[in-house]
């Protein structure tokens, strides 16, 4: 096979893999010494950094055959679908040629399981070790770690990469043991754990070699099971504080040809997904608890985000007064994020808040409005009960017009 034509089978066959962002990478160059490449340059896939930046990433995997029949994954071992396999050095030079065309920023380098797990993972390392020694490749490296793997092989694969993931793939163990039985969560814990521990050892210790700089992430299928929000919430926010993770992405289930009777043959609706991302940005970002989010069992509501209902569902403590409250209660205002919140807050030491000012720091008026008083304002939504103010806050989805 050509290597364009295994380029168009694996880079296809990564595109199911969600966790390809490049935050959190040191800044690197090679401006005044050896090697090529910057972590931050410009730049198929193509993520964001925290300040707003595009970055383009080769994201391939090493080869699609597996020994694994995870039954959610069109790259099991039963599916029909095409194969194809790189070399280390194949994906060395695809990499470079690639940088120098000033195509991408870095490599995302998954792979299925080849003869065995050690095996696998001793060849990405090689990927990694071959770009950052032989070729002093400073851009960024992102390895999916294979987490049957020697302990060994993951702290060496921490010393090359930028950042390293180990999928969880399902919400919950026992849909683990039941759609990918060869599969275990708790050799996926362990191989996790292995990494926080490399994290922990090279913050504590300022001479030690560098380790994953990026930090660790997970994704997880949503849809695959009857697993609900209020659960994969709960299991998240304790992946969170376990395993010192930097996100948790979420991919909503896609049925695959000839799928097994085990996963469902329609996908859960794409908005599923993105309010489980809601979620969790509000869980790492806001300091919301995941039972403060669903406080018991269901999914989280299509129609409008999380924050929104929270904040609907504790009428009791709105309106707020933005000039008395604390900027934790603030921030958790619908409409107001993390930033406004503290520029709210560095306002009020000079004068009292007025509604223009919401305005000019860029909130969101039309969600904020009920859930505020400030100088010059107080809401006439003040008495109105849930549902009624909902009502009043959604918009109609719009609709094509007919011809006749």
């Amino acid at each position: 096979m050509q290597l364009t034509d295994k380029l168009i089978v694996l880079a296809d066959a990564a595109k199911y893999d969600a966790s390809c962002a490049s935050s959190g990478a040191p800044k690197r160059s090679s401006r005044g010494q050896k090697g090529l490449g910057a972590t931050n340059g410009n730049g198929i896939c193509h993520s964001f950094t925290p300040d707003g930046r595009c970055v383009a990433l080769l994201k391939i995997l090493m080869t699609n055959f597996c020994l694994y029949d995870c039954q959610y994954c069109i790259n099991r071992r039963s599916s029909n679908v095409p194969r194809a396999r790189f070399s280390v050095d194949e994906i060395v030079r695809l990499t470079l040629d690639f940088y120098r065309r000033n195509l991408i920023s870095g490599l995302f380098l998954s792979s299925g399981i080849i003869r065995s797990n050690d095996y696998t993972m001793e060849a990405l390392v090689r990927v990694a070790r071959t770009l950052r020694v032989e070729h002093q490749f400073r851009g960024y490296i992102h390895l999916k770690t294979i987490p049957d793997a020697s302990p060994d092989l993951i702290r060496q694969a921490g010393l090359y990469a930028d950042r390293l993931s180990v999928n969880v793939e399902l919400p919950t163990s026992q849909s683990l043991n039941r759609l990918a039985p060869e599969k275990s969560d708790t050799t996926i814990r362990l191989a996790m754990s292995t990494i926080r521990d490399g994290l922990d050892e090279a913050t504590a210790e300022p001479r030690a070699p560098r380790f994953s700089p990026g930090g660790q992430s997970t994704q997880m299928i949503v849809g695959a099971d009857d697993t609900d929000d209020h659960t994969i919430l709960g299991n998240v926010q304790s992946l969170y504080g376990d395993y010192r993770l930097k996100r948790v992405y979420y991919s909503a289930f896609s049925p695959i040809p000839e799928s097994p009777s085990s996963v469902p043959l329609i996908a859960p609706p794409l908005l599923r997904e993105h309010r489980l991302y809601q979620a969790d940005f509000l869980i790492r970002g806001y300091g919301f608890r995941a039972n403060e989010l669903l406080t018991g069992p269901g999914n989280l509501s299509l129609d409008i985000d999380p924050k929104l209902a929270w904040a609907l569902n504790h009428r009791e403590l709105f309106p707020i007064d933005l000039d008395r409250a604390d900027m934790y209660m603030i921030a958790r205002v619908p409409g107001i994020g993390i930033t406004s919140a503290r520029r709210i807050e560095t306002l009020r030491r000079e004068r009292r808040i007025r509604y223009t000012d919401l305005t000019r720091l860029g909130c969101s008026m039309k969600k904020l409005a009920p859930f505020i008083t400030t100088q010059d304002y107080r809401p006439r939504q003040a008495g109105l009960e849930r549902q009624a103010l909902l009502a009043q806050m959604q918009t109609s989805t719009p609709a094509q017009m007919a011809l006749l």
